[in-house]
This record gives structure tokens, C-alpha cells and sequence, in this order.
């Protein structure tokens, strides 16, 4: 399920046992110096699952990228290590389990995307308002150099054409479900960055063929 083991001991530690004061996560040196049978209750204990998430989470984001990419790798299609680790860290603060990263970067993996063309829309976007959306990102992504195709160079070439707009979704919202085909994920401009120009336009214009 994508438990780290460092999370579960911390969890099943609290299992009847309370040290006393505020302290939640401990390693295991601080375990086998504070741990007391006789701090444990003779009470039965809640199994708690979403604390456990709550914990593995926590741990989770204590990993250094290598090592977060080394346990996530047999989760994921193997791909070069370097765009893999680009992957999983646009990720590492939503997750509260390894397994997790499957559905949140599928995306990433596919060729194709499938998703309804009424997602594309921004609240009351029509189909029209859209399409113009999809041709002006199109329009202004082709002009970007390979070599400046930067998170940091398309949000400051995107957010101020967002602004002009009025609201901002108006633009980002369809930018960001041509590219993931999800309403919620890492924002457009980072996996805009990791896709890179060519498969962006790619699914830019898949979207733009649904109008």
C-alpha cells in the first residue's frame, strides 16, 4: 500500500502508549529512549487509519528526492531516472502513501489523455471562449525557445496574458486539464516544465481538436 516503516512503527508505538506532551513523530533512537511499558493502557487501542496516513505523510516528506524516487520506482513505468525524480517531486507534499503516486502522475505516462471537453471549461466558459483560450496558449507556447522552457519563463510569460483576461482560470484552467486531463494536480506551469514544449503543443492541439 505504500507505508514507509519507519511511519508504521511510530504508529503502532502510539498504540496504547502515551508519553506525555505534544511530540507525534519520533525515530527510532527516540522510541527505544522514551518507551515505557509503563506509560502503556490496558484499554484497547483505536486503529487509527487515517492518523496512520496522517504520519506516513509526514515521513514521506522528510525524504530527500533520491531517496522518495528510489521507493517510488517500482510503482512506475521505468523511464530515465532524472525526468522520473522531476516527477515525483512535483508530488512529494500531496502524499500520504507511496501507492498514491500511480493515479496522480498517470498522466505523465500516456500518450493520449481521456477526459470530457466540458472539463476544459472555466465556469460559465463556452465552448467558443475555450477554443479561443486553447489557440492563444497555443499561439504563445510555439513561440518559446526550447532552451527557455522554464517553469519560472512560462509563468512569467503566461501569468500576465492570464490577468488580461480578468480571471486568470479563464486561461490556466484549460491549460492545466489540456496538459492532465485532471482537476486537481500539480500546477500547469511545473508540468509544463516536465512535459516539455513538444508534448505540451501536442496536447494543446488534442484539445483543441475537441471544438
Amino acid at each position: 500500500k505504500g507505508y514507509l516503516a519507519e511511519a508504521i512503527v511510530n504508529f503502532m508505538a502510539f498504540l496504547g502508549w502515551n508519553p506525555g506532551g505534544e511530540k507525534e513523530i519520533y525515530s527510532m533512537k527516540d522510541l527505544i529512549s522514551d518507551f515505557s511499558l509503563d506509560k502503556v493502557q490496558k484499554g484497547g487501542a483505536i486503529f487509527n487509519i487515517q492518523r496512520l496516513d496522517y504520519l506516513n505523510g509526514v515521513y514521506i516528506r522528510q525524504k530527500s528526492p533520491e531517496e522518495l524516487t528510489e521507493l517510488c520506482k517500482p510503482y512506475l513505468p521505468k523511464i530515465e531516472i532524472k525526468q522520473l525524480k522531476k516527477i515525483i517531486c512535483l508530488y512529494q507534499e500531496r502524499l500520504k502513501k507511496l501507492s498514491e503516486i500511480v493515479e496522480l502522475t498517470d498522466f505523465f505516462f500516456k500518450d493520449v489523455l481521456e477526459y470530457d471537453k466540458g472539463l476544459l471549461k472555466w465556469k460559465d466558459m463556452t465552448d467558443g471562449e475555450v477554443k479561443d483560450a486553447l489557440d492563444k496558449l497555443n499561439k504563445i507556447l510555439c513561440d518559446i525557445p526550447d532552451k527557455k522552457w522554464t517553469k519560472k519563463n512560462l509563468e512569467n510569460i503566461l501569468m500576465p496574458e492570464a490577468e488580461k483576461v480578468g480571471d486568470r482560470g479563464r486561461l490556466l484552467w484549460p491549460l492545466r486539464i489540456a496538459l492532465t486531463g485532471k482537476k486537481a494536480s500539480a500546477g500547469p506551469f511545473e508540468v509544463a516544465e516536465t512535459l516539455g514544449k513538444e508534448k505540451t503543443l501536442k496536447r494543446i492541439k488534442y484539445a483543441q481538436s475537441k471544438f
